[in-house]
């Protein structure tokens, strides 16, 4: 597709793709240049957005180039390879999977586990048991090739977009505090001696960013609740054995991370930021903190 030169009429049956990435449609626009710009290339002004070109030669403002520094549209810093920390993520997962498959010994010390032996004898092993680091090493573990595929997908098409939207810094932030969530309340509503494993509590938490960050926007949502409903479905299907306390958990994190990452007004845009995953993460201590003391 040709590239449309700035200030040029649309067709009026088209849909505007970004002038960078012409295989991105969007309905956002530069507020200066007025060339329609994808979500990965906004940069957030005190009046609409603007694209990275003329942030960067500050044109129109009377300012030098450097004057500020190009941001996302949740204030994070743009990066040249806006993928690099999902490639990571990703990377990370794979790693932990061939370790488990070359030491199947592994898997049983990285599992999300309750309690074991079961009460009243006090547990020796699980969170109740003081394996606090299950929590986390239980979102980058999976056991099944077919686990582990479905969920590496989902974290490459989600995950892409939201770290170009936000910035790695609150992308991690929202994924980790999400993938905790998950495990949080798996560790509350499961039984003390079954064992959860997987990136889906995280996975689920970029689907409700990625709902949040869609409808802010306005982009057409159906695609992604249809996939979510999908994926919802699945989740409540008996014989699938799926953990769908770790899948709830980690959505509501990510709805609740996710409006606050791209609706917090600029003048306080950090601290309500990371203020949100601070209460998140909060209420993920205080869940394990109250079901430790249950399985003790």
């Amino acid at each position: 597709m040709d590239e449309q030169a700035a200030g040029s009429p649309q067709d009026a049956h088209s849909v505007p793709m970004c002038y960078r990435h012409p295989d991105r449609e969007t309905g956002i626009r530069c507020t200066r240049c007025e060339r329609p710009i994808c979500p990965e290339c906004m940069v957030d002004a005190s009046v609409g957005f603007q694209c990275p070109e003329c942030v960067r030669t500050g044109s129109g403002t009377g300012h030098a180039p450097s004057a500020s520094m190009p941001r996302t549209l949740a204030g994070g810093t743009i990066a040249s390879d806006p993928r690099l920390l999902t490639k990571i993520l990703i990377g990370i997962n794979l790693a932990v999977f061939i370790a488990v498959k070359v030491h199947e010994s592994l898997l049983g010390d990285l599992v999300l586990l309750g309690a074991w032996p079961p009460a009243p004898i006090t547990p020796t092993q699980g969170v109740a048991g003081g394996e606090w680091y299950r929590m986390v090493t239980s979102v980058f573990t999976h056991q099944e090739i077919w686990h582990i595929a479905f969920n590496m997908l989902s974290l490459w098409w989600l995950g892409g977009p939201l770290e170009a939207a936000l910035g790695r810094v609150r992308y991690f932030a929202l994924y980790l505090v999400s993938g905790l969530a998950g495990s949080a309340l798996a560790y509350l509503l499961t039984a003390p001696n079954t064992a959860t494993l997987g990136a889906s509590g995280a996975i689920f938490g970029l689907f409700g960013a990625t709902a949040v960050l869609m409808r802010r926007l306005n982009y057409d949502m159906r695609p992604i609740i249809a996939l979510l409903a999908i994926n919802l479905i699945f989740t409540f299907s008996p014989g699938f054995n799926i953990s769908w306390q770790a899948h709830i958990g980690g959505l509501v994190a990510g709805v609740v991370i996710g409006y606050a990452m791209v609706h917090a007004p600029r003048e306080r845009r950090a601290l309500i930021q990371y203020g949100s995953c601070a209460l998140v993460l909060a209420v993920v201590v205080l869940v394990t903190v109250l079901r430790t003391a249950q399985l003790s």
